[in-house]
């Protein structure tokens, strides 16, 4: 199929009741892996080229990957741009082919943060792609605190900027490796009083399952992210295979061992989503 934009995919997701997974890669491996496993479950995935991901392969080059999992899938892919920081950079990515940009003002005050991503989200809708945008910060466990998403200025940037999809701080903590806790809904409720726009959590690793089906289900939270969850799976499998076979030195024979448990990983995630 060829590449699909965030909101083709999120707008029959918030009228059905389900999630979609956006689904965090680092390379080859995971991303062909979360692909086979939206086959194996039939449902689209969002694959994101986060801060990380690109520092180690260049957007240009993510863009082609993306386009040629889309290509030879038989589901919806959608080619997503994690945590863009700066114009130029989404500028990059929409040249690279991705069909998705996430702009991350949410440390900048309102005002600014409205600004600059209706500068992103014109520059998106113009050339036929979506954008999402961030209110209120999403923190790191064992880093920046959060500061959760104030419903009223959630309604006024969903508004003045028209992003496709609005990332909320609920709770949600970026990679967290368990699942302790859980989302504020009572704010998720507020928010979603007040908008009409599909909801992301972001740090969706820490987010317990039962609540992650449950909220996709009868909320307008629309996409999770996932990323520490299926790295710490990915992890799991390449340290498994290094130490069966401790004089295997061949990367490609190393890296073919990851790919099972990955694709098993993730359909337990997306499974999750689909209710």
């Amino acid at each position: 199929m060829p590449l699909v934009t965030l909101a083709d995919v999120l707008q029959p997701a918030l009228k059905n009741g389900y999630a979609v997974g956006g689904l965090v890669t680092l390379g080859w491996e995971d991303m062909r892996a979360f692909v086979a496993a939206a086959e194996a479950e039939n449902c689209p995935v969002i694959l994101q080229a986060g801060p990380g991901c690109r520092e180690h392969t260049p957007l240009p080059i993510l863009g082609k990957m993306f386009l040629h999992l889309a290509k030879v899938s038989s589901v919806p892919v959608v080619a997503h741009l994690d945590h863009g920081y700066t114009y130029d950079e989404c500028a990059e990515a929409l040249d690279s082919g991705f069909t998705s940009l996430m702009f991350d003002g949410s440390r900048k005050p309102l005002a600014q943060n409205i600004k600059e991503t209706k500068r992103i989200a014109d520059m998106a809708h113009n050339a036929g792609i979506s954008c999402e945008g961030e209110i209120g910060f999403v923190g790191y466990a064992k880093g920046e605190s959060s500061a959760g998403t104030d419903p009223e200025e959630a309604a006024i940037f969903a508004s003045e900027t028209g992003v496709d999809a609005l990332a909320i701080s609920v709770g949600n903590v970026h990679l967290q490796e368990d699942k302790v806790g859980g989302l504020d809904e009572a704010r998720i409720a507020a928010i979603q009083a007040v908008t009409t726009v599909p909801l992301v959590i972001h740090g969706g690793s820490g987010v317990p399952v039962a609540q992650r089906t449950r909220l996709a289900k009868t909320t307008n939270i629309c996409k999770f992210n996932i990323g520490t969850e299926l790295r710490m799976a990915f992890g799991a499998a390449m340290r498994n295979a290094v130490n069966a076979e401790p004089e295997r030195f061949d990367r490609v024979s190393i890296l073919k061992d990851t790919h099972d448990p990955t694709v098993a990983a993730t359909r337990r995630v997306l499974k999750a989503l689909k209710g």
